[in-house]
């Protein structure tokens, strides 16, 4: 038997499905892509650097004949082995549940969705090692039950060798939804691969998956659960080719950082904006900057209020100005502050404390403000301290969005002090920089607004400037999410 001989997935009916049990496979069924080795790619960079990375690109061509032309189940050892030997488990763990959900969220086959997401109970059978796809199936799509192929552990480390019965494939894809469901018989089965056939004979129904690879994946609006938090550096999902291009580029790329953050510590600042463009690092500048207000007793600088992208925020704003811009935030390495072009403050989050710098600082010139949230790498806008809405009426919201083709230039579980690096180690970065108009006087703590209400109303501008939506969430509910953490950075890191 082939598996031609099933219907395919458009014939399914969707009607009375709601109280069915449907069980899928993962790779070439669920998600559009047959190919893993995108996925494996971004745990080994994730977890293992460049180096691993390297390694898995140059095995993959022996990985490949094996796979396609040999034996499915020894090539996926081969590459498990290859990615997840020494690596600590928690490592893996984080990098499956902050890494990988948004990759599979943009590769879910659409008629494969359809009839997945109208049952009522949902199974996932896959190849791929359970630690990697189960976060995401869990969290994000309503899978209940997870069956993928376990690794061997040792001290809290991947052996990289794959537990006995091997890897999900063929009759041991048979065997372990015998021993799920017992004499239970699933009422769906969905395959793409004739390796798929045992499991799905032992569904009521059992269809197949044509591969279209034009065909377009579901919007990740559409899913249960939206993926709001995201970690991990890489951009693009790292296919053969993105990973040789990455490993080709990064030498060269760091040599370019390096000269790019020189230029950014060296140089005066009014030059800082014409080294950026010879550099490659582009500004664009919307809106009016606000001029330098004159100093007086009565009145306090400007206080810039701006959304969070990276670590090079506060310098490229001091940039576009001309002049440099002191710069507070509530979470700050110490080696950021040591190698940062501006003045730089690291807030107590006592608000006694935080208000005397405040105040100092907007006495002795203009100030800028990163609220306390995370860094939005999705269309999300967090929420604003009402804190600074209180000692000022001088504020100008800045909407700060940054293009990225390469490297992302944050993260929440690898080393902070790296997060500059990675930005300008990007081909051409851009820095889209809106200056918005100064808060009017009716919506200032002055015209006897409260200063929760004037905090609020910062955040929703700058969020429709962005095109942003406001969120309840916090800076602190992104590192529970993604680190395991708070987020805080102690005074003498």
């Amino acid at each position: 038997m082939g598996i031609t001989t099933f219907p395919t997935i458009e014939k399914c009916t969707l009607e009375g499905r709601a109280r069915d049990t449907i069980v899928a496979n993962l790779d070439g069924t669920l998600l559009r892509s047959k190919a893993s080795f995108a996925y494996f790619a971004l745990v080994a960079f994730d977890v293992g650097g460049v180096l691993r990375l390297l390694f898995l690109l140059l095995v993959s061509p022996f990985f490949s004949i094996l796979y396609y032309f040999i034996s499915e189940s020894v090539g996926l050892q081969v590459i498990i082995f290859v990615t997840f030997v020494g690596m600590k488990v928690s490592d893996i763990e984080s990098a499956a549940r902050a890494v990988l959900p948004k990759f599979y969220s943009e590769d879910l086959h659409p008629e494969s969705w359809r009839v997945f997401s109208s049952c009522g109970k949902r199974c996932v059978l896959t190849s791929t090692p359970r630690i990697m796809v189960e976060p995401f199936l869990k969290d994000y799509l309503g899978v209940e039950i997870v069956l993928g192929t376990e690794i061997e552990t040792y001290k809290g480390r991947a052996t990289g060798i794959v537990r006995s019965p091997g890897v999900l494939v063929g009759k041991n894809k048979a065997n372990a939804l015998r021993t799920t469901f017992g004499d239970t018989q699933p009422d769906i089965g969905l395959g793409d691969r004739n390796t798929d056939i045992p499991f799905v004979t032992l569904c009521k129904e059992g269809y197949i998956v044509p591969s279209n690879p034009k065909v377009k994946a579901v919007s990740t609006n559409k899913l249960p659960k939206p993926i709001i938090f995201h970690d991990g550096r890489l951009i693009k999902k790292p296919t053969p080719l993105i990973s040789l291009l990455i490993i080709l580029w990064i030498p060269f790329g760091f040599f370019l950082s390096c000269l790019r953050a020189c230029a950014g510590l060296l140089l005066p600042t009014p030059l800082q904006y014409y080294a950026s463009w010879a550099m490659g690092v582009r500004l664009i500048i919307k809106g009016n900057p606000p001029p330098r207000i004159k100093k007086s007793k009565d009145q306090s600088g400007v206080l810039f209020v701006c959304s969070h992208k990276t670590l090079c925020d506060a310098v490229l704003l001091s940039t576009v100005l001309g002049r440099p811009i002191p710069a507070v935030a509530y979470s700050l390495s110490r080696f950021s502050e040591i190698i940062a072009p501006i003045k730089t403050i690291r807030l107590t989050r006592e608000r006694g404390s935080d208000a005397s710098i405040i105040k100092q600082l907007l006495k002795e010139g203009d100030l800028t403000i990163f609220p306390e949230g995370t860094t939005c790498r999705e269309p999300f806008l967090l929420r604003f301290s009402s804190l600074f809405a209180e000692l000022t009426n001088e504020i100008v919201p800045v909407a700060m969005v940054n293009k990225m083709s390469m490297f992302h230039g944050t993260t929440a579980r690898g080393w902070k002090w790296m997060d500059m690096f990675f930005f300008l180690m990007n081909p051409r970065p851009t820095y889209e920089i809106t200056f918005l108009n100064k808060l009017s006087y009716e919506y200032t703590c002055k015209s006897g607004k409260s200063s929760h209400e004037v905090a609020n109303y910062v955040q929703k501008v700058i969020a429709e400037t962005l095109s942003y939506e406001c969120t309840i969430f916090t800076r602190k509910d992104k590192y529970i999410a993604l680190a395991g953490n708070d987020g805080t950075v102690m005074k003498n890191s």
